[in-house]
C-alpha cells in the first residue's frame, strides 16, 4: 500500500496493519504497567504511597490497589464492552495480556485477590515487598514483581479483605 507523503515522494508500508495494531497495544500495555508501577527486579528504593493524615490503611490499600497498581486490570473479568465488570472487582480473570514472544508458561488466570487472599498476611506481604510468592520463585510476567514497604503491603492487604463479590 501507498501513501502520498508530504514532499511528494511515496511511503510503502511495510507491515500489515494488523501487526501494527497488535504493536500498537503491546507497547501501549507495557508502558501502562512500567508507568503505573514503577516495579521490576531492577527497582532500587520501594516507593511508599502517599499518606495523607487521617486516612486509613484500608483507604490507602484501596488508593495502591485502584489507583496505583490498577490490579482490576487483570485480577477482574470484563463485561460484555470490555470493561471491568464492578460486580466481580477482584475475583480473578482470564489473563488478556499476551506475550510478544512465545512463552511457555505464560499465565492463562489471574487469580482471586479480593476477599478471602490466596495467601496467608505474611506470605502476601512477602510477594508485595520482594515479588516472590509461597513456591520460593519470582511471580512470570505479566505480574509486576512489586518492592512496596511493609506498611504499603500491609494497607494494601488490609483493603483486598475488605473487598466482597458484588460490593463494588
Amino acid at each position: 500500500m501507498k501513501l502520498p507523503h508530504s514532499n511528494d515522494a511515496t511511503v510503502i508500508l511495510a507491515k500489515p496493519v494488523q501487526g501494527i495494531r497488535q504493536t500498537i497495544l503491546l507497547l501501549s500495555i507495557t508502558t501502562a504497567l512500567l508507568s503505573a508501577n514503577s516495579v521490576g527486579q531492577n527497582a532500587r528504593a520501594p516507593q511508599q504511597a502517599q499518606n495523607h493524615p487521617n486516612q486509613s490503611g484500608e483507604a490507602r490499600g484501596k488508593y495502591i490497589v485502584e489507583d496505583l497498581s490498577r490490579c482490576g486490570q487483570c485480577h477482574t473479568p470484563r463485561d460484555d464492552k470490555g470493561n471491568p465488570d464492578r460486580s466481580r472487582w477482584l475475583q480473578g480473570a482470564a489473563v488478556w495480556l499476551k506475550s510478544a514472544e512465545p512463552v511457555g508458561d505464560w499465565p492463562l488466570q489471574a487469580p482471586r485477590i479480593g476477599g478471602a487472599l490466596p495467601g496467608t498476611d505474611e506470605e502476601m506481604v512477602k510477594l508485595l515487598t520482594t515479588g516472590v510468592w509461597n513456591t520460593g520463585k519470582y511471580l512470570r510476567p505479566p505480574m509486576p514483581q512489586f518492592r512496596m514497604t511493609r506498611e504499603d503491603a500491609e494497607a494494601v492487604i488490609a483493603y483486598l479483605k475488605s473487598v466482597q463479590p458484588g460490593s463494588k
